[in-house]
């Protein structure tokens, strides 16, 4: 599902875009992906998190691209956070670019 919803990304030309493996614990997880952690004293489940810093004029795009390719219908789809973001640091070049 994460491979679909980067590749349709990719053809908006979403910007910024990292994909990370976590391990999540809550309600939401599949029942049919538990594994036992002791490390964590409990169930979790592996999936993929997904941070994308666009411009406001680029969000509802963004997240109607996501909606679009993300959603199963099924607990556990998801949810998309929406954060301002006031600046970025380049960290080769350190320039600084207002968001």
């Amino acid at each position: 599902m994460a491979n679909k919803v980067i590749h349709a990304l990719e053809e908006i030309d979403a910007p910024r875009l990292t994909a990370i493996d976590i391990r999540a614990l809550g309600d939401e997880i599949n029942p049919e992906h538990l594994e036992i952690s002791s490390e964590h004293a409990g169930t979790y489940t592996t999936m993929v998190k997904l941070e994308i810093v666009c411009t406001k004029e680029d969000v509802k795009k963004t997240i109607d691209t996501i909606l679009k390719n993300a959603r199963t219908g099924y607990k556990g789809d998801g949810i998309v956070i929406i954060s301002p973001v006031e600046k970025v640091v380049n960290i080769r070049t350190g320039e600084m670019e207002d968001f």
